[in-house]
C-alpha cells in the first residue's frame, strides 16, 4: 500500500484540488490501490474464445484484445491502463494509482471544483473501464445471484437494473462489495463491481461458483469477464442529447430509456459508420441524469471522439476527482470508505435494496437471519442496529475520513466521518459516516473532531443534492 501512497502520488492528488475543493480527495488518496492484479482476458458473449475454465470461473479473450491483455497481465506489480489511456494522455490528464490502473484525477484546463459545476450544469465524460464488467450465464443464474445478494434478482425485468451487494458467506451480513445488477435475458446477467476490489471479488465469486456448481441440482453457471472492454460515463443535464447525436439510427432516441434501463444501441463512429451494438445503461454515479456505456477496446477512443465532437461548451472529460465530490453530494457509498466486510445493509442505510419478499429470516441468501433481525428495531422485537450510516453538514473546516463524531453536551464517541468534503454544489462542508443509533435522525447537533476541535455539525438526510435520474417527468 505504501508504494502506492507515494510522495509523488500524494503531490498530484494536493495539486489537483488546490481550489476550493481540496479535500474532495481526502478518501480518494487513501483508496489507491498496490495490489494491481493480472488481467483476466474475458470478453463479451458474442464473441467469447473460450481459453480455461474452471468450477463456471471463466477467462475469455476475444482478438481484439489479446495483444491488450498480454500487455496489461505481463506483471502483477505494473499499473494496468484503460483503452482510454491515450486520449486521456492527449487531453491533459493527470495520472494517478487507482484500484491497479493509471487513472485520470483531472485533465488541464478545468480545476476539480470546475469539473465538478461542468457536470452538474451540463455534461462529464468519465473513464471508468477500471471497473470490472462480470457476465454470469445459466438457466440458475438468477438462484445463484439471489443466494450471494438480498435484492429480487430473480423479479429482475430483462435489461432492468438494480444496486446490489454481496455478502460474505459466514452469515455475518457483512459486505464483500457493492455491484450494480443487469438483466440481460432470462439467463444472462451482467455485473459491474469495484476494480480495488476485483482480486477479492475474484477469490470470493470463484468459491461460491465452486460451491454452486458442485451440486448438479442447482444447474451449472458460468462467469466471464470483459477485461479489454472500455467503460465511460456520460452524465449530466445534457449526456441525452449529446448521446441522441450520437446515434446511429436515432429513431425515437433515448426519452423511452428510463433509470435503471438498458438497450444494445449503435452509435455512429467518426467515419460515418455504425459500431457493433453497445450496452448502454442509464444511470451513473454522480445523481445526475446519464448513461454508461460498454464499448469493446479498439472502438473506445472512436466513440470518444464521438462524443466529444459535441463541443467543449457542452460536454468535457471529468476525473476521479468530481466523481468522488459528485457521488458524495449525491450521497454515495465508496467501498473501502463507507461500506466495508463489517458492514450490513441495514447499517449502511441500504435496506431499500432488500424487497419485502426477501425480509424474512429464510429468505436464502448469506446474513438472511442477522439483516432480518436488523430490519425490525428492538421496540417491535428485532434486534435493530447500533450504528447507522448519516450525512452530516459540518460548519468550519471541512471534516475528512476518520474524524470523530462526538456529542455537544461532553465529548462522548458517537461514531466517525467515512467520506467529507467541501461541496462545491451547496458552498457547504459535507460529510457522511456512522452514528450511535438514537443519534441518527436529522436535525440532530453533534460535534465533529477537525484536527483535534469540535466542529459542529447537524444530521442531514442524503442526497445532500436532489438527484435528477430521468424516470420519465422530469426532476423539479
Amino acid at each position: 500500500m505504501q508504494s502506492i501512497r507515494s510522495a509523488t502520488v500524494a503531490s498530484a492528488l494536493r495539486g489537483a484540488c488546490r481550489q476550493s475543493s481540496h479535500t474532495a480527495f481526502s478518501s480518494l488518496q487513501r483508496s489507491l490501490c498496490a495490489k494491481h492484479v493480472r488481467g483476466l482476458a474475458t470478453t463479451q458473449s458474442q464473441d467469447r474464445n473460450i481459453l480455461t475454465s474452471r468450477n463456471g470461473f471463466i477467462t475469455a479473450v476475444s482478438p481484439a484484445s489479446r495483444q491488450q491483455t498480454r500487455n496489461a497481465s505481463s506483471s502483477s506489480d505494473e499499473l494496468q491502463k484503460t483503452p482510454l489511456y491515450d486520449l486521456n494522455i492527449a487531453h491533459g490528464g493527470k495520472m494517478v494509482p487507482f484500484g491497479g490502473y493509471l487513472m485520470p484525477v483531472q485533465y488541464s484546463g478545468l480545476t476539480v471544483s470546475q469539473s465538478h459545476t461542468f457536470t452538474r450544469e451540463h455534461c462529464s465524460i468519465f473513464d471508468v473501464s477500471h471497473m470490472v464488467q462480470r457476465f454470469f450465464t445459466g438457466d440458475s443464474a438468477a438462484n445463484f445471484l439471489q443466494r450471494i445478494t438480498p435484492s429480487d434478482i430473480a423479479g429482475l425485468g430483462r435489461h432492468r437494473s438494480t444496486l446490489s451487494v454481496f455478502l460474505h458467506a459466514d452469515e455475518s451480513g457483512g459486505i464483500v462489495d457493492d455491484t450494480i445488477i443487469t438483466r440481460l435475458t432470462d439467463t444472462e446477467f451482467y455485473v459491474v463491481t469495484n476494480a480495488a476490489c476485483r482480486e477479492k471479488d475474484d477469490k470470493y465469486l470463484e468459491a461460491e461458483l465452486e460451491k454452486w456448481n458442485s451440486d448438479k441440482s442447482n444447474g451449472f453457471v458460468k462467469q466471464t469477464q470483459a477485461n479489454g472492454y472500455g467503460l465511460v460515463a456520460l452524465q449530466g443535464p445534457e449526456a441525452e442529447s449529446i448521446l441522441t447525436e450520437a446515434l446511429a439510427s436515432p429513431g425515437d432516441g433515448l426519452k423511452n430509456l428510463y433509470f435503471g434501463q438498458s438497450v444494445y444501441q449503435e452509435l455512429r463512429l467518426p467515419n460515418g459508420k455504425p459500431s457493433t451494438p453497445l450496452l448502454i445503461s442509464r444511470g451513473g454515479y454522480t445523481g445526475e441524469d446519464g448513461f454508461e456505456i460498454s464499448i469493446p477496446g479498439p472502438d473506445v477512443i472512436p466513440i470518444m471522439e464521438t462524443l466529444l465532437a459535441s463541443g467543449p461548451e457542452k460536454v468535457q472529460l471529468a476525473g476521479l476527482g468530481a466523481r468522488d465530490s459528485l457521488r458524495l453530494e449525491a450521497g454515495m457509498c465508496l467501498y473501502g470508505h463507507d461500506l466495508d466486510d463489517s458492514t450490513t445493509p441495514v447499517e449502511a442505510a441500504l435496506s431499500w435494496i432488500i424487497p419485502k419478499e426477501r425480509r424474512s429470516a429464510d429468505a436464502g441468501y448469506y446474513g438472511a437471519d442477522i439483516i432480518a433481525k436488523q430490519l425490525v428495531p428492538k421496540s417491535k422485537g428485532g434486534s435493530g442496529v447500533l450504528r447507522r450510516r448519516v450525512g452530516l453538514l459540518v460548519e468550519g473546516a471541512p471534516a475528512r475520513e476518520g474524524a470523530e463524531i462526538v456529542s455537544r453536551d461532553g465529548g462522548a464517541k458517537l461514531g466517525a466521518v467515512t467520506s467529507g468534503c467541501p461541496s462545491p454544489t451547496l458552498g457547504k462542508n459535507i460529510a457522511m459516516g456512522y452514528i450511535q443509533e438514537g443519534f441518527h435522525k436529522s436535525g440532530t447537533e453533534v460535534d465533529v473532531l477537525v484536527r483535534g476541535r469540535p466542529r459542529k455539525a447537524v444530521v442531514t438526510k442524503m442526497p445532500f443534492v436532489p438527484t435528477k435520474y430521468w424516470k420519465g417527468i422530469a426532476p423539479a
